[in-house]
């Protein structure tokens, strides 16, 4: 069995990203791609402004504390002052530009008004050149990079795309993924249970997951245990999709028919990982038609026991996307993080456990880790990467890595 590197870098090494572009109105690019960089069109902020209430000087006006100025204007945001003149001052409001002349502002809780005037402020300390100044372009300069190719859009790279002066952007178009679940024990929740049957949380799980990831989702549905449906799913999900998941049906019981029926429709290239949970994790490509050059649609299918269809999906799916998407998809971010519990019953898989930090900086341990009990996901806010055959006493070091790194 390949590695958990091993595995992910065989599933990197197939990923290309796709290459139609889209040019979309900037407030509909949130969870989208960026497919080309983009530069400001302004500087940013275009203007030398304070960023206090207070009173624009002249340094050399103000070093001795307790300098009286005459206030020759008022200056609020939105408006332009005039040229700042020896010994006098500018009452001034945040985001309002610095008036020429000028190079520093005192805030207002460092100045006091003379009794019986009202043109006149008493700078109660020394400021330092610059001081409580913004200069133009320190944030974006015109001509200059403002996004790059492959960021990922979130609000905050919208709120720089706009103050950039930016109203649409080229996007790679959203990856199409389609899923299905295997298994004629499931029904959907609202629909009475089989005898001996569950609810399907994988389908639920997965396509949030799938979602969180900006991509578009078709939900295929259950599929039963037979060999002629398994292989009816994978055609109609290779039509006008990149990527088909499904859940169940990848071990080698007389039930699952997800390796015959790939092998069947396209090729299977990695079968089993050497990871706990999710040993059977496949991954090949489904033909999109009988002819050569109508291209394939890449396939992996997930374990179908729930943490361990989780947990594959983050380690081993969305890096997939990510690179699909023309995102970067290197290592997961972690963490050295204190283990405050025993695991001393070391597998000779890579496990992930399932961990939550506690108030005293440390990670505690759900204790129950089977691979059926999807509540220790919920109650956990991250992974514990423990190598093959490492036990991990109290006081260990251990590789963490959060949840919130492995869903977005």
């Amino acid at each position: 069995m390949l590695t958990a590197q091993q595995a992910l870098d065989h599933l990197l090494s197939h990923a290309k990203p796709v290459a139609e572009i889209e040019s979309v109105p900037m407030q509909a690019t949130l969870g989208r791609v960026l497919a080309e960089s983009v530069n400001s069109l302004v500087d940013v902020p275009p203007l030398d402004n304070t960023s206090m209430d207070g009173y624009a000087v002249r340094t050399a006006d103000t070093q001795n504390p307790g300098s009286v100025l005459k206030i020759a204007q008022r200056i609020p945001a939105g408006s332009v002052g005039t040229e700042l003149q020896a010994g006098t001052a500018a009452r001034i409001f945040t985001g309002a530009p610095v008036p020429p002349g000028a190079d520093a502002v005192v805030m207002q809780e460092d100045c006091s008004n003379l009794e019986g005037s009202t043109d006149q402020v008493q700078v109660n300390i020394a400021p330092a050149f610059g001081q409580w100044i913004r200069r133009r372009g320190e944030d974006l300069t015109a001509g200059k990079t403002a996004l790059t190719a492959g960021t990922f859009l979130r609000p905050q790279e919208l709120g720089v795309a706009a103050s950039a002066g930016l109203t649409h952007l080229n996007v790679k178009r959203r990856v199409k993924v389609a899923a299905f679940f295997t298994g004629d024990e499931l029904s959907l929740p609202g629909e009475p249970l089989k005898p001996g049957g569950i609810y399907n949380s994988n389908r639920d799980t997965l396509l949030a997951c799938i979602k969180a990831l900006g991509c578009d989702a078709t939900d295929l549905g259950i599929v039963p245990d037979r060999l002629d449906a398994t292989r009816a799913a994978l055609r109609q999900a290779s039509q006008d999709h990149d990527l088909i998941i499904t859940s169940g049906g990848v071990s080698v019981g007389e039930e699952d028919h997800i390796k015959p029926a790939v092998t069947a429709e396209g090729r299977l290239d990695l079968w089993q990982i050497a990871i706990k949970p999710g040993k059977p994790l496949a991954f090949g490509a489904v033909r999109k038609s009988e002819q050569a050059n109508d291209g394939e649609a890449w396939f992996i299918g997930l374990p179908g026991n729930p943490v361990s269809s989780f947990v594959t999906f983050l380690l081993f799916v969305r890096p997939f996307i990510l690179k699909l998407q023309g995102r970067e998809a290197n290592q997961t971010q972690s963490y050295l993080m204190r283990a405050d519990f025993d695991w001393l019953k070391a597998d000779r898989r890579n496990e992930f456990l399932r961990v939550k930090l506690n108030n005293n900086g440390g990670l505690d341990l759900f204790p129950n880790q089977s691979s059926g009990v999807l509540t220790s996901a919920s109650w956990g806010d991250g992974l514990v990467d423990c190598p093959p055959n490492q036990p991990i006493k109290v006081g260990d070091l251990v590789k963490y890595i959060p949840f919130d790194a492995l869903l977005k």
